[in-house]
């Protein structure tokens, strides 16, 4: 077989056309990562791609063009980490429940081959012997640390004991005659030979965790990493130490991961000082230091050596691209979300178009903006929402206006896009939504209010409207706002100047309202609910009840025209995305798994064939649509 075939067809360019639906871009999450716990990124026997873990997802992404992306969804747990087969066919990824998933690389549908439980708790790490037939995997058991069997049946080819606490790494000789490490929470790392494997020794050089345990490519040594700052060096056939890196220490904080060169000459290790380094091994000496900057955030939790690529992991999530002749400088930061998305908008801006996300929480800049075309992306610069931000929209002037549980809502310039200390409107309540409207209206949902804002100022709330508002949507015409509310009915409010009047006027939903969108002509205004309905309303009649369009197996949380007029998009927490046609509810482009094992958050159209979609699963994807 040529190994061109190998390739993930799935990070190939891939052409958008019909079937009804295709997605023709992933702009997937970052890694998941947790302070003082290192990350490991997995490497590609063929030097294509590289993969890492974020929730319940396998993201493999082009190592040349990390906007190539591919997302494994089918784990039901956590996963923790994934590992390729040296052959390049299979990649095993094992979860915080124990299992450990042996899967195609090769098609699209990533079929499962095998599926393991070795132990019973969180599987840490996993290595494969070079002829990728036995597999070792370690983590938290309850009764035992690690296991080491047959890819294809599962019987054991030894034991991995000698260790009294958690094991966080395991690492297997790639050369015969077999050996195997292991580096734990007892402050020891442990050999063993085989097959079948069994204990040798325990190695007691480190003082404090051991989180890293790799043999160099060529078998001839392997290193251990841990959180005291030192970095052992020790023959891979007898595992007698050779030399301690740096003398006294390699680096000033704990060391969470290391990576030899593909030649075995040179070590990357990665570390809470902030700092990563390249050493040479042989005469015990740093090449380069590259500090990756001064906050917790730049805490260095994984790395990579592959090719000529050498990559490391931030606590921020960040994935660094090292360069050997500008330490000082990564050559570039991949950037996006590792925590679920709430919310989505798109915006041209000379020419382009960019998609805005924004998420909330900790570790995470809430908002990020992305070139549809490109992936490219990045955060706002400057502080901005400190809680998750519920919704935003882009209003005629072309500031992004977003809405946040921290009680505030912001206007921000998108030809900047900087938060300043201006655009800042603080409320009384949470706000849960916001619409635009021309003229510089913005109208604002909170818990148990309503309020109406005039270029950046409150102008009129409207407290304790008698029911719960939910979400509000702005007429185009810029005259009438409507508001779905908890109790399943849309109220419709005119603007009067500086005030919002009730026009008295009810338009029934099957069920509490979820979201409320009017069509770009301002002729029909579609209501989502949490039984699973839209109602789409005609403005011109009265609002009289047009259409209404079942499919959705569980509650919508989302809807979004486009600018055709002629059709919309809804997404719900049965993870479908439908595209509905509006003269005929017959007629629809049910996208089913959109977003597998996870509830769509949010959605935007491109232009009239391409739609945006995002998720709980952190990831943003477009999809281009056929009728």
């Amino acid at each position: 077989m040529k190994s061109s075939s190998v390739q993930p067809t799935a990070l190939n360019h891939p052409v958008c056309k019909s079937p009804p639906y295709t997605v023709c871009k992933v702009f997937a999450s970052l890694p998941q990562v947790e302070r003082g716990v290192s990350k490991i990124i997995g490497g590609d026997p063929k030097g294509n791609n590289f993969l890492y873990t974020n929730g319940k997802c396998v993201i493999l992404r082009n190592i040349d063009n990390p906007a190539l992306a591919d997302i494994y969804t089918e784990h039901a747990h956590q996963v923790v980490v994934a590992k390729y087969a040296p052959s390049g066919f299979y990649i095993a990824s094992g979860d915080v429940s124990g299992k450990l998933r042996i899967w195609d690389t090769t098609q699209k549908e990533h079929l499962l081959k095998y599926e393991y439980q070795p132990f019973a708790g969180k599987i840490k790490d996993i290595a494969w012997t070079e002829d990728s037939k036995r597999i070792a995997v370690v983590g938290e058991g309850r009764e035992k640390f690690g296991a080491v069997f047959l890819w294809d049946s599962g019987s054991s080819v030894g034991e991995i004991t000698g260790h009294n606490k958690v094991i966080n790494s395991v690492d297997i000789k790639q050369s015969r005659p077999y050996r195997l490490a292991t580096g734990s929470d007892d402050n020891c790392a442990a050999f063993f030979e085989g097959p079948p494997f069994k204990f040798k020794f325990t190695i007691g050089d480190h003082s404090r965790f051991v989180n890293c345990v790799r043999f160099s490519p060529d078998g001839n040594r392997f290193a251990t990493a841990s959180a005291d700052g030192q970095i052992y060096i020790y023959d891979g056939k007898t595992g007698e130490k050779v030399c301690a890196l740096g003398g006294s220490k390699a680096h000033d904080g704990g060391i969470y991961a290391i990576s030899w060169s593909p030649d075995s000459t040179h070590l990357l290790s990665a570390s809470g000082d902030k700092t990563s380094k390249i050493w040479d091994v042989n005469v015990n000496s740093v090449v380069s230091t590259f500090p990756m900057g001064s906050t917790v955030l730049d805490q260095q939790l994984g790395c990579l050596w592959q090719k000529d690529h050498l990559l490391s992991v931030s606590l921020s999530g960040y994935i660094n691209y090292l360069d050997r002749n500008n330490p000082s400088k990564p050559l570039r930061v991949i950037k996006g979300h590792s925590k679920s998305i709430q919310c989505l908008t798109v915006h041209k801006n000379g020419g382009k178009s960019y998609i805005y996300s924004g998420t909330g929480l900790f570790l995470n800049p809430a908002l990020h903006y992305w070139d549809s075309e490109t992936g490219e992306n990045d955060s706002f610069a400057g502080k901005g929402h400190t809680n998750q931000v519920s919704r935003m929209t882009v209003d005629e002037s072309g500031q992004l206006i977003s809405c946040s549980m921290d009680d505030t809502v912001r206007y921000t310039s998108l030809t900047l896009r900087d938060y300043s200390g201006q655009g800042v409107v603080k409320l009384d309540v949470q706000p849960k939504c916001v619409a635009v409207g021309p003229g510089g209206y913005a109208v604002v949902v909170c818990i148990g209010q309503i309020v109406l804002l005039k270029d950046q100022r409150k102008c009129f709330s409207i407290d304790n409207p008698g029911y719960e508002p939910e979400v509000v949507a702005v007429h185009p015409g810029g005259d009438t706002v409507a508001v779905g509310g908890a109790d399943g009915n849309v109220r419709l409010y005119s603007i009067l100047g500086t005030t919002l009047k009730d026009e008295g006027k009810l338009l029934e939903a099957k069920g509490p309202v979820t979201d409320v969108a009017y069509s770009h002509d301002g002729a029909f205004l579609a209501v989502c609910d949490a039984s699973k309905v839209v109602t789409v309303f005609s403005v011109a009649d009265g609002y009289s009840e047009n259409n209404v369009f079942y499919g959705h197996h569980a509650k919508i949380v989302c809807l979004a025209w486009s600018p055709d007029n002629e059709h919309f998009a809804s997404g719900g927490m049965d993870m479908m995305v439908y595209v509905w046609t509006l003269s005929d509810p017959e007629t629809r482009v049910k996208i089913q798994d959109a977003h597998r094992l996870h509830h769509v958050s949010s959605l935007a159209w491109l232009d009239e064939h391409t739609l945006v979609t995002t998720s709980h699963d952190a990831s943003v994807k477009e999809w281009t649509i056929t009728y």
